[in-house]
């Protein structure tokens, strides 16, 4: 039996370079913006978690009933014997998949990816102490930079959950859907998991909940530029907006300055000014719909095989073949 492995290929020091390089660019862009992946501190992780629980946010509960609907169903479309997960966390819903394609009896290894090798390695202690017949490998990574390092000598079945394709622009997603064709072989499947065009009135309050949780969230990308970057920015004194982009249909998640202020970002030399109403983009988290990613997974190189929706049509999961 293989003992449970942790592949490093991101240090601190290069995440750390991952945000100098990202904040230059998005805090001297116009309009400013920086990327989402960096709400994701101890805090950013924790706050998520949070806004997972809360009432209005339906995608986390929305896609985990409908894996665990549609679980045994996919084991047997796929067969997988290498589960390969970006972007896993804690791997929790994961669970579902791991318990069906266990019970068919197919699958031989979990392959789970971060970018968190603290989360990445509880998690998989936490797999292989719950599944101890199987193979467990984590990769610490960026997932863009995972790709090229997947295991073979299997079936491979990449899952990439939780509407985090969402958070790429087209051309992003263009670009990491023919990235994921390349490296899969022939009848190997990539699983997505992604959030669907609904009402604006139930979407909204998803990314601005009643509680502020998802404003502090927001916030906290603020935080991590003070504490990596030694920047001096009062996260206060930006306020939380989300919108809904009807034209591209996506939210879009940005923080505005509620005042006038000039931030000094000290790690890179830069000193950033802000006009009162000025807004940050922070992320964007597109909605699909099913055509529409049909048509964007066969541009990749992929053919859907099956799809499944829960009863309200929020969210899908798509298993799409490699041609």
């Amino acid at each position: 039996m293989t003992a449970p492995a942790l592949e490093i290929h991101l240090s601190d020091d290069q995440m750390t370079e991952a945000l100098r390089s990202d904040a230059r660019l998005g805090l001297t862009a116009s309009p400013k913006w920086l990327p989402p992946k960096w709400f994701y501190d101890a805090r950013g992780s924790e706050l998520f978690g949070q806004i997972t629980e809360l009432p209005e946010y339906y995608p986390t509960r929305t896609e985990r009933e409908l894996l665990r609907a549609s679980a045994a169903e996919i084991a047997k479309v796929s067969a997988a014997q290498i589960l390969v997960e970006l972007g896993s966390g804690s791997s929790e819903k994961t669970r579902l998949l791991l318990d069906a394609l266990t019970a068919h009896g197919t699958l031989e290894q979990y392959v789970p990816q971060d970018v968190s090798s603290t989360a990445l390695s509880s998690a998989v202690e936490q797999i292989k102490l719950e599944f101890p017949g199987l193979d467990v490998h984590g990769v610490v990574s960026d997932f863009t930079d995972t790709l090229h390092n997947l295991p073979g000598g299997g079936r491979r079945m990449i899952a990439f959950l939780g509407g985090t394709i969402g958070n790429l622009v087209p051309d992003e997603r263009a670009e990491f859907l023919a990235s994921v064709a390349e490296v899969l072989e022939p009848g190997e499947q990539l699983l997505l998991g992604g959030g669907l065009v609904i009402d604006p009135a139930v979407l909204v309050p998803a990314y601005d909940d009643a509680a502020g949780v998802t404003a502090e969230f927001n916030r906290n990308v603020l935080h991590v530029l003070n504490n990596r970057l030694d920047a001096d920015f009062e996260p206060e004194r930006f306020r939380h907006v989300a919108v809904w982009d009807a034209d591209q249909e996506w939210i879009e998640m940005r923080l505005e300055a509620t005042e006038a202020m000039t931030v000094h970002v000290r790690d890179l030399d830069l000193t950033v000014s802000f006009a009162e109403g000025e807004q940050m983009r922070t992320e964007i988290s597109a909605k699909f719909r099913l055509e529409g990613i049909a048509k964007e997974l066969s541009a990749a190189g992929f053919e859907v095989e099956q799809s499944w929706t829960d009863a309200d049509e929020r969210f899908a999961l798509v298993l799409a073949g490699r041609r």
